[in-house]
């Protein structure tokens, strides 16, 4: 992920900051979600020597990729290896071939679908039993999820569907392997239905804790068992995953997009789970992973029947994580997509143009479509003002629950929002920040989750 402070930003007009948005810093500034691009070019380091950035977030072996955008991806995968979402010698054998290839979006998508696709099949010369098929699938969903995030950058986007697909299918032939099997529903939301999984430590129908896992704008399934179920489960909790408006099956199948009300997502949860005999209804706990450090906040703020919050990071508005293009809009919808798409996306590099698409389709299915097709999407002013509605500041002081904010150092995506959040809070209320000191910087610690779940349950533990 690529960062540029908020104070750098460039001059004091919009029309004037619009050259700094198409410099070769501009896709660091579209943080909107798990990745951001230091520059367009994909340099890859030197085998065997440090990065020149040694001193800097990820120094010497934590560079796995000179660009820092792909980097955070596979410190993400990396890090999954700890909870057996991932593999480390998979996971490094995949960026061995990517740089020996020459990093690109093309390569990085080949080389980690062809890396899910042989998991999903049986091992050669072996007969794999239940925990090893289970496994195998678990690691699939995580290669696959990697592919799909970069598929609109390569020469085939329009398999961005058919991606989500084989992610979404190991991760269910995961589900059914495991015992007990999570049960599965599809909760009444709006005009649809919401896909959910909820793991139980086993079958006895014992009432327990439970905790909602809330995903962000462009994580998978696999990362909620890295940061949320393993632990739960291991803890004697139940833990309900599920697809939000704007995540999974909800964008990529049924173009749903984000809802800025996402108490209206949480609530049929809750009800659903409160209607179940193995769910104590009074200790329900909410946790909001990357971007969901904006949206549980937001349903905690107006559901009152979650006991305790965390959120990780805390967020209070996703717009100003896309840096200088906030500049681009305006209260009028002409005058802002004729600067657009006649100032703005003519001089996009390839690499900055596949950030942009990547980082706004959650919020527009024309962008989404568009993005399938090559194209760069031409209403920049619908999901900009969509985005600009998430902002929860005048919210936060009606949460009552307890909560916990996490930051991290090096926050790339929302500097300064957790202590923000933290400020604003008038319910019991602890800020943690995971430290460069144990490996546990960067946004959502993508190389120590086992650390980020320890702080995350024992609080939970303590606090319910």
């Amino acid at each position: 992920m690529r960062h540029v402070p908020p104070d750098q930003v460039l001059g004091p007009g919009r029309r004037s900051a619009l050259s700094g948005v198409l410099g070769a810093a501009g896709a660091t500034l579209l943080a909107a979600g798990c990745t951001t691009t230091e520059a367009s070019s994909a340099q890859a380091p030197t085998p065997g020597t440090a990065s020149p950035s040694a001193g800097g977030p990820t120094p010497g072996v934590m560079t796995l990729f000179g660009n820092p955008e792909f980097n955070f991806s596979g410190l993400l995968a990396l890090g999954g290896a700890d909870q057996g979402s991932a593999d480390v010698g998979e996971v490094l054998t995949a960026v061995n071939a990517i740089n020996k290839a020459g990093l690109s979006a093309q390569t990085y998508v080949e080389t980690f679908r062809k890396l899910g696709d042989r998991l999903m099949r049986a091992p050669e010369g072996g007969r794999p039993d239940r925990e090893t098929t289970r496994f195998r699938a678990l690691r699939a969903s995580q290669y696959y999820a990697q592919a799909l995030f970069f598929v609109l950058g390569s020469r085939d986007p329009g398999s961005e569907e058919e991606l989500y697909e084989a992610c979404r299918g190991a991760w269910d032939t995961f589900c059914k392997a495991c015992d007990p099997a999570p049960v599965t529903a599809r909760v009444p939301y709006a005009r649809t239905a919401l896909p959910v999984w909820l793991f139980r430590p086993d079958a006895s129908g014992r009432r327990r804790p439970t905790v909602i896992l809330t995903n962000g704008s462009d994580g998978q399934n696999v990362d909620m068992w890295t940061y949320g179920v393993s632990a739960a489960l291991d803890r004697d909790w139940n833990a309900l995953v599920y697809e939000g408006p704007g995540q999974g099956q909800m964008i990529f199948v049924n173009q749903v997009v984000f809802s800025p009300r996402w108490e209206t997502v949480v609530a049929p949860l809750v009800d659903w789970l409160t209607a179940r005999s193995d769910v104590d209804a009074d200790k329900i706990a909410l946790t909001g992973l990357s971007m969901g450090g904006d949206l549980a906040p937001r349903a905690a703020a107006f559901e009152q029947r979650i006991a305790a919050l965390a959120a990780m990071p805390g967020c209070l508005d996703p717009w100003l994580g896309f840096g200088e293009l906030r500049e681009i809009l305006t209260p009028n919808k002409a005058e802002t997509n004729n600067v657009w798409n006649k100032e703005v996306v003519p001089q996009l590099s390839p690499a900055d143009a596949a950030t942009v698409k990547k980082r706004f389709e959650p919020f527009s299915v024309p962008a989404m479509l568009a993005a399938r097709q090559g194209r760069m999407f031409t209403d920049f002013y619908t999901p900009a003002k969509l985005i600009e509605s998430m902002n929860i500041t005048d919210v936060v002081g009606r949460i009552k629950a307890p909560t916990l904010v996490l930051d991290y150092d090096f926050e790339q995506f929302y500097p300064g929002q957790p202590r923000q959040m933290f400020d604003k809070l008038t319910a019991p209320k602890e800020y943690v920040k995971l430290t460069a000191a144990t490996g546990a910087q960067l946004h959502c610690s993508p190389m120590a989750p086992r650390q980020h779940c320890e702080v995350v349950f024992d609080w939970l533990q303590e606090t319910l």
